[in-house]
Parts: C-alpha cells; sequence; structure tokens
C-alpha cells in the first residue's frame, strides 16, 4: 500500500521537501536513539528549526529532526551571568522566561520566532557594534554527536569543538543544550526618523559610536531612509498597544502585504510602489522593555539574501548598490536593510575577524529574485563579501573556502566528529563539495 511521505516547507514557501519522517523527540536519550538508528541503516539526519532559512539548508528525503518539544529555560547563573536551555526553545519564549527571572539576552535580531539554536547555527545577528552575532553570546553547549555521544563543549572543553560549533549549520551533530551569556532586564528607547541617504551616510560614524544599536533602511529609487536608533532608558513604559497594532500589523504588514501583492500581479508596477513604501516609512518613538524592542512580526512572505563586508567597504560598496538598482531597474521594492555587528572569533561567522556591515536585499515570495540577487552578490564578493547562512546565496566552496581563514580546520573538526556525513544534506554537500 501506498505511503504517503511527510511534507515540509520553510515560512518563504521556497523550499518544500519530503522527508522519510519527521521525528520529534521529547528528551536527549530520544536524540541519541534516532541518531543510532539512522547509524544503523546508514541515513541521513536533518535538523530542521522554525523554517526561517531561505536555503535548502534543513531540506531532506530521509530523517528530519525537530526540537520543538525540547523546549524552556533550564537554569540561570546569576554568578556568571548565565541562562541554559534546551536547543529547540523559540527565541521568543525563551525572552519571556528570561524576563520573568529578571535577564535579558545580550542583543538580539529583529524576528523572535526562531529556534535559538537555528539562530545562532547561521550566525543570525542584530545590530550595533559593541555586539556581535546571537552565536557570540553562547558560552557552552551540548553537542550530540554521529558516535551516539554527548559532548560538552566550551571554551575550556573541547575548545576546537566550541568554535566551530557555534556557527555550524546543523553538520557538525545535534546541538540540544546552550548556554548563552545574559545580562539583567534593561529597557530601550526606540526613535525611528526619516532622513536622506546621503546625509545618513554623510553621519554615518556618528550614529553607530553614540547608539546603542544604530540601523537604517534605504527605499530603493528614492533618496528616502528610516534611522532606527535604540538605547538603554530608565524611563518607564511607553508603548500603547494600540499604537503598536495600528504600526506592526496595519501598516507595516497589511498595507504592505497589499502593496505586494500588487507587485507580484502587475510588472510594471515596481516603481511607483517603490515610491509610495519610501513615503509611507513612519516616524515613531516608543520604550519597551527590550526583547518587546528588537522583534517585529514579519506577515508578508519574501524572499531574502544578506551579505557581510567589512565595515570600512560599507559607503562605497552602498553607493555602488545605490547606483547599480537605478541602472539595471530590478523589480524590487523592499527596503535595503543595514545593521553593524562586532567581529568575532568564530570560525563560519560571517563577522569572523573583522567589524562588520550587514545589507540585506529582499522580494516578495511570488517574484523572481534573479537577476537582483546575483548582480548585488557579484558586487559584495569584490569587498570580501560572506552570505549569511540562512539567507539565498550561490556560494560554493571554490569562492567560500578564501573568504573565511578557519574553512580548513572547521571541515577537519567536522569530518572527525561525523566522518560519514550522517549531518550533511544534498545541499551542505555540494557547498562544502563534500569536504
Amino acid at each position: 500500500m501506498y505511503k504517503k511521505l511527510p511534507f515540509w516547507q520553510n515560512w518563504a514557501k521556497n523550499v518544500q521537501c519530503n522527508p522519510s519522517s519527521i521525528e520529534h523527540p521529547e528528551t536527549e536519550g530520544a536524540v541519541i536513539e534516532i541518531i543510532k538508528n539512522a547509524a544503523a541503516t546508514s541515513k541521513r539526519v536533518r535538523v530542521a528549526g522554525n523554517g526561517h532559512s531561505f536555503t535548502e539548508l534543513d531540506s531532506t528525503s530521509e530523517t528530519m529532526l525537530q526540537l520543538d518539544k525540547l523546549q524552556g529555560l533550564l537554569e540561570i547563573n546569576s554568578e556568571k551571568s548565565t541562562a541554559k536551555a534546551w536547543a529547540g526553545s523559540s527565541i521568543k519564549n525563551l525572552n519571556q522566561q528570561l524576563f520573568d527571572k529578571g535577564y535579558n539576552l545580550i542583543n538580539l535580531g529583529d524576528i523572535d520566532v526562531q529556534s535559538i539554536a537555528g539562530s545562532t547555527a547561521t550566525g543570525t545577528h542584530g545590530t550595533g557594534l559593541r555586539f556581535g552575532n546571537i552565536s557570540s553570546q553562547m558560552s557552552a553547549f551540548t553537542l550530540a554527536t554521529a558516535d551516539g555521544q554527548l559532548l560538552e563543549c566550551s571554551k575550556d572543553k573541547n575548545p576546537e569543538i566550541f568554535n566551530a560549533g557555534r556557527v555550524s549549520l546543523g553538520s557538525l551533530g545535534i546541538i540540544t543544550q546552550m548556554t548563552m551569556d545574559v545580562v539583567p532586564a534593561y529597557k530601550l528607547e526606540y526613535v525611528a526618523k526619516k532622513s536622506k541617504l546621503s546625509k545618513t551616510l554623510d553621519n554615518l560614524e556618528e550614529y553607530i559610536a553614540s547608539n546603542r544599536n544604530f540601523e537604517f533602511y534605504w527605499f530603493p529609487y528614492t533618496q528616502t531612509v528610516q534611522n532606527k536608533f535604540s538605547n538603554e532608558t530608565d524611563k518607564p513604559v511607553k508603548d500603547p498597544a494600540w499604537l503598536k497594532y495600528i504600526n506592526q500589523h496595519i501598516m507595516e504588514n497589511g498595507f504592505f502585504g497589499l502593496l505586494c501583492g500588487i507587485g507580484s500581479t502587475f510588472n510594471t508596477s515596481y516603481w511607483p510602489l517603490a515610491k509610495i513604501i519610501g513615503a509611507g516609512a513612519t516616524s515613531e518613538s516608543k520604550i519597551n522593555h527590550s526583547h518587546l524592542i528588537y522583534a517585529t512580526p514579519r506577515e508578508v512572505r519574501f524572499k531574502e539574501m544578506e551579505y557581510n563586508i567589512p565595515i570600512e567597504h560599507f559607503k562605497e560598496a552602498m553607493q555602488r548598490i545605490v547606483k547599480k538598482i537605478h541602472d539595471e531597474h530590478y523589480r524590487v521594492y523592499f527596503p535595503i536593510e543595514c545593521r553593524f555587528v562586532k567581529g568575532d572569533d568564530i570560525w563560519l561567522s560571517p563577522s569572523y575577524g573583522r567589524d562588520s556591515a550587514y545589507l540585506a536585499f529582499h522580494v516578495d515570495n511570488r517574484t523572481p529574485h534573479n537577476p537582483y540577487f546575483k548582480d548585488i552578490e557579484n558586487i559584495l564578493m569584490e569587498y570580501g563579501g560572506r552570505p549569511h547562512w540562512g539567507k539565498m546565496h550561490t556560494r560554493k566552496a571554490d569562492t567560500l573556502s578564501g573568504a573565511y581563514p578557519m574553512w580548513e580546520q572547521f571541515h577537519e573538526i567536522r569530518k572527525k566528529l561525523d566522518p560519514n556525513g550522517m549531518f550533511l544534506n544534498d545541499y551542505l554537500r555540494a557547498m562544502f563539495s563534500q569536504t
């Protein structure tokens, strides 16, 4: 009798697959059992988070493992300012549990629906040059390896695996528990202001240096940017729920989604849409607890490419990209998001060894993304660009190996831990060239 295979797709709906099974282990012992069964039958295992990668990173026709049953805060060490949690914990739930205990994560990105393991495995980041990506806040983890063992990793225990494993694309094994650096709970005052691109670039160094978190969005085919500043404050909360609902759900998602629907239907409408969207950029201010400021809902589905370049090249690269978009008339109306992140020592982190600028490019998930993405990627590669691992790119080992100084060392560790490639899918095998 024909057996219908499970179906899985990512959030953007641009990646689908039919795993032979989807497993939801509830204990570390169950994770080990899945690994041992896979080894005995020469099967491969891929961990899928909450589907917010835009590549085939999670895709598999074999065993898919999801850690959604391994949720929650395990313990807080107030002396070391660390918190241990299950790796499947969503950032949103973990944030709330930490806040209830009087703590927060140090810095975050603008989406909180990912699992903490998925966000760190791909090098997800926020903004603010005083802070590294989320993986740099990890001080220890437990790794379930291909031989069915649980390995404790930190700067003191298995330090090379620790440096490789904080951004590993799930290729070393299955991280089951994570210890994150935390700080006492804090509030942020967020201010968004419309400005001109030229003014923002002229004042960029000042904006970055004088604010805890700074980022900006540039709206294609306009001179408009939306500058976003966040700084710690002791002021009382000022973030009315009704106003947040209007801004986030009606304007940023409802109205924007309507415009995206028009753009995906009528091929010639991108130019006026871009101008309407730029004109609609809001100026606002609010004060709230940090985890409620960082995250914003994303209800309009899109595809995304994001690249990291050394921060010293950002202005020149940005000016070239603006000109390229204007010259080529790409069908694009999503803003380009620009963020700034401290360098780190994580082997496959895009920010390895350099303070960085990140540039993110989006199209509606119903809209073709090339040649726009590919042309922009070619520009950013000229500046030593490294892709965000969870976002779309075309790179393979022939160009990636030179971009990451510790590329070979990472793969030596990977092959020792997983000599038969249990944790590699076809996408990773092609990108790693089976190294």
